[in-house]
């Protein structure tokens, strides 16, 4: 069985390989792992387990050119999606509700999200929205306004065969 050391070990060089650090770092990663595997060991409580705080604050979070990872502190991506399924597991809406990020504060940069608008509305999508819109609320009002379609009447059921008992067949006298 591997040692407590070899663990903590492995646990921080996999989080090495996704995430840049440095070596004083890692020897501290280490140290930290080492300490909270030890406390497990021991059955105690892991320190530092209550609620993580953010690494920046909300508003640096969500500069005009980029989004940083309040979690790790990892910026310069345009949407912030991706990498905090793959790196930390979370969906947008945890990540949003941990920290306290109104639920319409889009997890992307500002930039970003007005060149993606720009682009929708020079496509004329807002007009498509709309027409789709209208035509969603003219089928629920028609559904309203018709009448409900009348039962189908039901068939009677069939009645079932009687069945027949077979006759046991007799069994065979063996020869000895």
């Amino acid at each position: 069985m591997a040692t407590l050391v070899e663990i903590a070990a492995q646990i921080v060089a996999s989080h090495a390989s996704s995430t840049p650090m440095t070596s004083d770092q890692l020897i501290f990663e280490i140290g930290k792992v080492h300490t909270a595997l030890k406390n497990l060991e021991a059955g105690e409580p892991i320190e530092g387990s209550e609620e993580m705080k953010p690494s920046v604050s909300v508003k640096d979070a969500f500069k005009k050119g980029e989004v940083v990872c309040m979690l790790c502190g990892k910026g310069g991506f345009k949407t912030l999606a991706r990498h905090l399924n793959t790196a930390h597991g979370m969906k947008p809406g945890e990540y949003k509700k941990q920290f306290g990020i109104p639920g319409k504060q889009p997890l992307a940069a500002k930039s970003y999200s007005e060149a993606r608008r720009r682009m929708a509305l020079d496509r004329g999508l807002a007009d498509n929205l709309a027409k789709a819109r209208g035509v969603r609320m003219a089928n629920i009002e028609a559904k309203k306004a018709a009448p409900a379609k009348p039962a189908k009447p039901t068939k009677p059921a069939k009645a079932a065969k009687p069945k027949v008992a077979k006759e046991p067949k007799a069994a065979k006298a063996k020869a000895t």
